[in-house]
């Protein structure tokens, strides 16, 4: 098994599929990349059993077909030292010794047989459900979502991206009892009414080699176990969170008669600055809603310090004083792309949602919601 393949070409794909290997493997086999070379086409292939990864590239100068497992951080770590030049790979599949013949040198390692790393899953055919979505959307709904997604190990199920498939709309959602997020799509056209839940690890993984081309599609492929996701240039397997997400749109409430339109910039901003001055146990800050006005404000009792801004504002409603966690509030609205937010709230004991003013899309609709927290007297 013999082929020819750029260095800095090979390190980009090895990189890109580096980031399924967990630090610790239950299995050695799981400290390398499998090499999988046939008809000139080089499969590369990274695994933790749970999720793997494989990617494509073709070569000009290839003789032979096999596969060999080769250890992943010695073969990373001389790649990134290396210039842009042609490598030689040349492996003897019954020894399993790899010589990588360089423009001034050589490199030898020792490799472990193909045929011991981990097989893919197949679908099953009974239980299989594929659609396809181009780039552009779905990495919008895990680039809205992932933020707001758990690591709750006693409710595995929010520690992932629930999909919501339905005829005439893709609904992506993530929640960690705290805040939630609900990304919906009106123009997508998935054709079946199913769901799965999406692990965070794959969800992160997908994030990075998502192309923002929106003349591409990607394929996905599923049953009650596992998920595929077809790229262009790369293969996504992984096992699937089982279990029911909670009912979401029952947490969302529809009553909110108090609605405040506000500078996303702005008010973030002065979030930032009057959050250092909270409590650093509860991240508490105030949010105190008057006529045209809203007073963002925050203290510590233990060392005395206190901080308040005040910022105008669009307001409809009472007059009310509500409290939220900082840290989760500035996450909100460090993921709105609007430049002007809404937020609707009902009363300082009901969750507050926040939506954006402008849409880019217009079939896009994104909600955001935050819990309160207890203002103390």
């Amino acid at each position: 098994m013999k082929f020819v393949v750029s260095s800095v070409d090979l390190l980009n794909h090895l990189q890109s599929v580096n980031r399924v290997i967990n630090p610790k493997n239950t299995l050695p086999i799981l400290d390398n990349f499998l090499f999988d070379l046939e008809d000139k086409e080089l499969k590369i292939t990274a695994s933790d059993l749970e999720t793997t990864m494989i990617t494509a590239m073709t070569l000009e100068n290839a003789d032979e077909s096999g596969s060999v497992a080769i250890p992943a951080r010695l073969l990373i770590d001389s790649l990134k030292e290396f210039p842009e030049q042609p490598l030689t790979f040349d492996i003897n599949l019954e020894t399993l010794s790899i010589v990588i013949n360089t423009e001034n040198g050589q490199f030898t390692s020792v490799g472990q047989k193909g045929s011991d790393f981990p097989q893919i899953p197949p679908i099953k055919e009974d239980k299989k459900s594929n659609f396809q979505i181009n780039y552009e959307m779905l990495a919008n709904g895990l680039n809205n979502t992932f933020f707001a997604t758990a690591d709750d190990e006693l409710r595995p199920v929010m520690n992932g991206i629930f999909f919501e498939l339905a005829p005439d709309n893709l609904t992506f959602v993530a929640s960690d009892a705290h805040k939630l997020v609900r990304y919906k799509r009106e123009d997508a056209k998935t054709e079946i009414n199913s769901s799965f839940i999406l692990p965070k690890k794959p969800a992160s993984l997908l994030k990075n080699i998502i192309s923002k081309d929106k003349d591409k599609q990607v394929t996905i492929e599923f049953d009650d176990k596992n998920a595929f996701f077809s790229l262009e240039k790369y293969k996504l397997v992984c096992r699937l969170v089982e279990g029911n997400y909670p009912s979401y749109n029952s947490v969302i409430p529809t009553d909110n008669t108090n609605k405040l339109i506000i500078d996303r910039t702005n008010f973030l901003n002065t979030l930032k600055r009057v959050s250092v001055f909270s409590n650093q146990a509860s991240n508490l800050v105030k949010l105190k809603l008057s006529g045209n006005q809203i007073t963002v404000s925050a203290q510590d009792i233990d060392f005395s310090i206190s901080a308040y801004e005040r910022l105008s504002c669009q307001y409809e409603g009472d007059d009310m004083e509500i409290g939220f966690k900082s840290v989760f509030l500035i996450e909100i609205l460090s993921n709105l792309k609007s430049s002007d937010i809404v937020m609707e709230l009902s009363d300082p004991s009901r969750a507050g949602l926040f939506l954006p003013l402008q849409k880019e899309n217009d079939d896009e609709d994104v909600l955001m919601l935050l819990m309160p927290m207890m203002i103390n007297a």
